[in-house]
């Protein structure tokens, strides 16, 4: 019954959208046509065999350690036919240190189940193959591990609580060192498996991270209290998140960062995040001009609700493209600092190309659209410059932009291309319109600021035309 009406609310949204223009409608169906998730979440699975993690020693009541009954899990779990369907009921279980998952299982969080994490670095190691910024290294385990894996889903109305306020978000003003060293590596190409950081380096993990896997579904749990970002999709193909809930506001508490990913569903997801709800993301520098890097693309963006830092983000990690993404039918359900932000510079390279936004409403932001070449400042003696073009925005409304509607800042090596506004509603704004260095910028039906629907004035003795 639940997959029907999931696939009824899929068609009612599907109806009830504006249709994209002729091939662009064809792309954006193509795309959706091939993601499907975890295996084991479609109507027509082979079942899995299900099994309680108490029957693996795991006790409620958020003092016991159940780390160990997850690992026993997880061992089963990669040698039954099949795989596991794993079953966490109602209650606080206690995990000191990382679940690492394996194929073909399920992880089921009862409603009024919480997974309670340690909140001590030292849990987190041994060191596990993981990136940081955009830059591949050897770091502390996230705190729910995947690697090279396919069928994996993560399920159900419970909670995951990363419970670590006052270790890890304290390391954000100690983290330069590290954070400049792995900008070194990534810049000298350094073998990944010499780029160490986990012990005494301050590079923090993150919450759930999936590297190299692929038929994913994250649907239903709660995220709060990660230590860095709180869902990393990094190098993943077909994937599906739904119905997500958070309210994650630490530092750095992106909601979902895909990275060199494609065919993903992200929709129906509640973001509440000190930080991005969506940070789109692809490698940074030379990491993401690596013969095995690729670019992140065919990402599908639905029936959300934005509120945090910012809506939808690109870059400024990108270095090996962005492309095919649709943002389309969303709200917001508290104040964003920018609706849509696309941020690079000099250093990156790369590209930004085919990006579409429809049907969107925000409330209050600082400014609705931010398109910048030139990010953070940072770059400026370089030439890797990036190719963004072929963006477009359709039915978008907005109460009020604190700063500006729509800023567009291209550099002169590569302006922005061929970006198009189109009945784009601002009812209140302090700067309409700023563009720098584009080419083939069209506005269609967009009030900025404010509609006028009087006649021009007539002149009048107010214009004092005669006085001396």
């Amino acid at each position: 019954m639940k997959r029907h009406f999931i696939i009824l609310s899929m068609l009612l949204s599907a109806l009830c959208a504006m249709a994209y223009d002729g091939d662009i409608q064809v792309r954006h169906d193509s795309i959706l046509s091939v993601i499907s998730g975890a295996p084991s979440q479609s109507a027509s699975a082979v079942s899995q065999q299900r099994k309680s993690i108490t029957a693996f020693g795991a006790k409620a009541g958020g003092t016991t350690d159940c780390l160990p009954a997850f690992r026993k899990a997880m061992k089963l779990a990669a040698k039954t036919k099949n795989g596991l369907h794993i079953i966490v009921p109602k209650g606080e279980w206690f995990v000191k240190g990382p679940i690492h998952l394996v194929s073909n299982v399920t992880l089921e969080l009862q409603e009024g189940a919480t997974l309670k994490f340690s909140a001590q670095p030292e849990d987190y190691l041994p060191a596990v193959r993981t990136s940081w910024e955009g830059t591949f290294c050897q770091n502390y385990s996230p705190f729910i591990y995947g690697y090279g894996l396919t069928n994996v889903a993560i399920i159900g109305k419970g909670s995951i609580d990363g419970n670590c306020m006052e270790t890890f978000p304290q390391w954000k003003k100690e983290q330069k060192e590290d954070q400049m060293r792995s900008r070194q590596y990534n810049h000298e190409g350094k073998s990944i498996e010499d780029r160490n950081f986990g012990k005494d380096s301050k590079l923090r993990p993150h919450l759930l991270q999936l590297f190299d896997c692929k038929d994913i579904t994250l649907e239903g749990v709660f995220i709060t209290n990660s230590p860095f970002w709180c869902v990393h999709l990094l190098r993943c193909e077909n994937v599906v998140c739904r119905g997500l809930r958070y309210d994650a506001k630490l530092v750095n508490n992106d909601g979902i960062d895909p990275e060199m990913t494609r065919n993903l569903l992200i929709e129906d997801i509640d973001f509440n995040n000190g930080d991005d709800n969506v940070a789109i993301k692809a490698g940074r520098d030379n990491d993401g001009w690596r013969e095995d890097a690729r670019p992140s693309e065919n990402i599908i963006v639905r029936n959300c609700r934005f509120k945090g830092l910012h809506g939808i983000v690109i870059g400024s990690e990108m270095s090996a493209g962005v492309r095919n993404v649709f943002v389309e039918n969303c709200t917001y359900a508290g104040y964003t600092k920018r609706g849509l932000y696309i941020k690079t510079n000099p250093n990156r390279g790369g590209f930004v190309r085919d990006i579409y936004f429809q049907d969107v409403e925000f409330g209050e932001v600082e400014d609705l659209f931010y398109i910048t070449s030139m990010y953070a400042g940072e770059g400026a003696d370089d030439n890797h410059f990036t190719d963004v073009e072929d963006i477009h925005v359709k039915n978008v409304s907005c109460k009020k932009a604190n700063n500006a509607a729509i800023v567009l800042q291209g550099t002169t090596a590569k302006p922005l291309r061929n970006i198009s506004f189109e009945n784009v509603s601002v009812e209140e704004c302090k700067i309409g319109f700023s563009s720098v260095n584009t080419l083939d910028i069209v506005l269609r039906n967009c009030t900025l600021g404010g509609k006028v629907d009087s006649a021009p004035s007539q002149v009048s003795a107010k214009d004092k035309l005669f006085e001396k």
